[in-house]
């Protein structure tokens, strides 16, 4: 079998396996996106790779994993900058502030957790030669990230995207994420003895940001106009857009930062209610959400191996990391969105939204099994952690705000704002 179809008769495995589960897991409340993951993790070594190891060598050979990972990447990096068409920051108005004051909160707490766990598990849970300040500083890392592209698949799935809840919490895990990628950065820096080059991806980062704000909007504002006067929005219009984009997300790959922010900051600069946005928004481009989509969920989850966690000590170390991440990420986004005065509700739905890890904890974890710094074992933990974390945050907003009430706030809010 050549290599095409093999990528093909993967990619048809992951789309029916991410639906079928998706479906199970919808009927217990759970968003698509948990099942796309579980699927991921069924068809890998943990499930599929234990009761038939051929049937998922045939599936998953790997001379067609770099085909299907760039496939997955692209389908994010498509998915993100269609959910920043969506991301209306002008509703943001005077609580820009509060929000990015919240974001930083939702860091500094689970990231000291972090570092403080990592004490107690180094150095039964690092490979040998492994440093303590590597190791501790990684799991500060892995505690403090949110899922940005889990996050804004939820918002979606839920209506909450335009909401003032929606918009606070794609801003507060947009500044979440990139502060740390560029935590992550100095990571890898100190690991790889290579802390300037670290520094200097973050400064990068910063200018980026700036650049395409500051920059970049005025001319994509102009880019909108101009399709929108010529009605050619769907012609050369979109083509623009869309290789525009994808410079964003080199750029923003190059700088260490992920090419999805690139994606995502692209898009959000773009007028939200413009012919090119009305183009490409969720409703036109449902291949996007059907196959690559759960392709990028799916693949991810091949990686974890359940069967590392052998010992009661080592469950008890995975529903500790569990508690403390959430402790960490719920506990400091509350506390600081009280602190800037946001009513107890809203700042509980904001903590728990927060709270969602998924892939980029998967991401930020395989750069840290590939460099050296964690376990197989601990990987597996951390990977068990973000699916419960992520599973956790249907349940809590319905229990929060029952009977869609949070979205009628959110609605009210923004109405007055």
């Amino acid at each position: 079998m050549n290599l095409t179809l093999h990528v093909l008769l993967a990619l048809a495995a992951v789309v029916v396996a991410s639906h079928l589960v998706g479906r199970l897991v919808a009927r217990v409340g759970q968003p698509p996106v948990v099942g796309e993951v579980l699927s991921g993790i069924l068809l890998g070594p943990s499930l599929l790779g234990w009761l038939a190891p051929g049937v998922e060598r045939m599936l998953f050979p790997d001379a067609a994993r770099p085909a299907l990972t760039a496939i997955a990447q692209l389908g994010v990096v498509l998915y993100m900058f269609v959910v920043g068409l969506e991301f209306d920051a002008s509703s943001l108005g005077r609580r820009a502030a509060p929000f990015i004051v919240t974001s930083q909160a939702s860091i500094v707490l689970p990231f000291a957790l972090g570092c403080g766990f990592a004490f107690a598990l180094y150095p039964a849970y690092t490979p040998a030669g492994v440093g303590l300040l590597p190791f501790a500083l990684f799991m500060g890392v892995a505690m403090s990230i949110t899922a940005f592209p889990v996050l804004a698949r939820i918002l979606t799935d839920r209506g909450l995207t335009r909401t003032e809840l929606g918009v606070a919490a794609l801003t507060c895990a947009a500044i979440n994420d990139v502060i740390g990628w560029c935590l992550l950065a100095v990571v890898v820096g100190v690991a790889r003895e290579a802390v300037a080059g670290a520094l200097v991806s973050a400064l990068l980062a910063a200018a980026f940001i700036a650049v395409m704000f500051l920059v970049a909007r005025p001319l994509a504002a102009r880019l909108a106009a101009r399709a929108e006067r010529s009605g050619d929005a769907s012609g050369s219009g979109v083509a623009l857009t869309l290789g525009l984009m994808l410079l964003s997300a080199v750029t923003a790959e190059a700088i260490g930062i992920h090419a999805i922010f690139g994606a995502f900051i692209f898009g959000a600069i773009m007028p939200s209610g413009g012919a090119i946005a009305r183009q490409l928004d969720l409703a036109r481009t449902p291949v996007v959400t059907l196959i690559f989509l759960p392709a990028y969920f799916a693949l991810t989850g091949l990686r974890t191996q359940i069967g590392l966690i052998a010992t009661a000590e080592q469950w008890a170390v995975c529903a500790g990391i569990v508690v403390l991440a959430t402790v960490g990420k719920f506990g400091g986004t509350f506390a600081a969105a009280r602190l800037v005065g946001l009513r107890p509700a809203f700042a509980a739905r904001l903590g728990v939204l927060m709270n969602t890890r998924g892939l980029m904890e998967l991401v930020v974890l395989n750069v840290g099994l590939d460099i050296g710094v964690i376990s197989p074992a601990l990987f597996t933990m951390m990977v068990i952690m973000a699916i419960v974390t992520t599973a956790m945050t249907a349940p809590l907003l319905g229990l929060i705000a029952p009977g869609g009430e949070g979205n009628r706030r959110d609605r009210e809010e923004r109405a007055r704002a």
